[in-house]
C-alpha cells in the first residue's frame, strides 16, 4: 500500500458531505471525532477522507490549515490501520475539537486511539 493521500481518496462532493453529516455516526476520543458513514462510492480505494477544523474553536485561519495539514500527515502514514481492517467502502470527516494547537505526536495518539475506537464499534454493528 502507497502512504500517498491523492486526489481519488479526498472526499469533496457536497452531497456526499451532506449526506455524511444528515445519515452518518461518529466516534469521539479528544481532540479528534470521526463521522462516519458506509456508502459505495465512486474510488478505487475503500475510504475517502476530509478534514475540518472549526472556526469557532480556531479563529486565525493559518492556525486551521496548519492543523488540517497536521491531521492529513497524521492520517497519510496511519491509513493502513483503517483499510486494512475494512471490508465495505465508508466516507469520513476527521473533526479537530481542541482550542489549541497540538503536536504531531499527540495527534498521532489521539488519531491512533479514535481509530481503534471506530474498529471496535464497526466489529460491534456487524455482530448485532
Amino acid at each position: 500500500m502507497k502512504y500517498t493521500l491523492g486526489k481519488e481518496e479526498k472526499l469533496k462532493s457536497r452531497k456526499l458531505i451532506e449526506q455524511l453529516f444528515e445519515e452518518g455516526q461518529r466516534v469521539k476520543s479528544y481532540p479528534i471525532q470521526i463521522k462516519y458513514l458506509s456508502l459505495n462510492h465512486s474510488g478505487e480505494f475503500p475510504i475517502k477522507v476530509g478534514f475540518s477544523v472549526p472556526k469557532r474553536l480556531i479563529k486565525l485561519a493559518v492556525n486551521r490549515n496548519r492543523i488540517k495539514r497536521l491531521m492529513r500527515e497524521v492520517y497519510r502514514k496511519n491509513k493502513y490501520l483503517f483499510s486494512a481492517n475494512l471490508k465495505e467502502p465508508y466516507i469520513f470527516m476527521f473533526i479537530y475539537m481542541a482550542k489549541e494547537e497540538l503536536k504531531y505526536e499527540d495527534l498521532e495518539a489521539a488519531l491512533k486511539k479514535v481509530c481503534a475506537k471506530f474498529l471496535t464499534k464497526i466489529k460491534e454493528d456487524e455482530q448485532v
